[in-house]
């Protein structure tokens, strides 16, 4: 069973939807017992960096989160469920991060480049990806597959091996992050059509 971590933030019946219709077990909760029990757990996510884990704070799931990590349990992250993996995100003020990939959450900012002023902020709509070797999630992928996005903030990992993939947004920015059991996107692969589902039915299998 894959758990599906309700914290009032992101699009969880999406996200299950999509894995039931992959064939995957998939159940929503916010049960402490029931994340623990999970063989894979996924944080969804839409919004702020601090109203998230303020939420996860409230309802005691941090420490679990944690626990679910060291254990070395499968674990994906997406969109804001990417970014509370951080340090240190700066949306709206400066919040604290669970701190399991060192590095910071920043906004797009277009310093002074006229020819980058017309891109809006939030990013949003579909882009394309580039994935780095080394990463069994994006098998049968292809470079430049296009994946919907929407954010204002990116993170910026502090070490390159971290960075699973890339897009380009005014700047190139970290689109996806890996570490051991932990894989994470800033773009929605709920939302992202085939290579979307492609991308949830490796995370489904995937045995790191």
């Amino acid at each position: 069973m894959i758990a599906i971590i309700d914290y009032q933030m992101g699009n969880l019946r999406s996200v299950e939807k999509a894995l039931h219709h992959l064939g995957h077990g998939a159940r929503v909760t916010s049960d402490p017992i029931a994340i623990r029990a999970a063989e894979r757990v996924i944080l969804p996510g839409v919004g702020a960096f601090g109203a998230a884990m303020q939420r996860l704070g409230e309802g005691g799931l941090i420490d679990v989160l944690r626990e679910t990590i060291d254990r070395g349990k499968p674990f994906l992250g997406i969109c804001v469920g990417l970014q509370v993996l951080f340090t240190v995100g700066e949306e709206m003020g400066t919040h604290a991060g669970l701190d399991v990939i060192p590095g910071r959450v920043v906004r797009f900012r277009w310093n002074g480049h006229a020819e980058r002023a017309a891109l809006k902020v939030p990013h949003m709509g579909w882009n394309e990806l580039w994935p780095r070797s080394g990463f069994a999630l994006w098998e049968g992928i292809e470079p430049g597959a296009r994946f919907y996005f929407v954010h204002s903030y990116y993170a910026v990992p502090q070490h390159e091996s971290d960075i699973a993939a890339t897009c380009t947004h005014g700047v190139e920015f970290c689109a996806a992050v890996g570490r051991g059991n932990v894989f994470a996107t800033q773009c929605h692969p709920e939302k992202s059509g085939a290579p979307g589902l492609r991308l949830l039915d490796n995370f489904a299998r995937w045995e790191p």
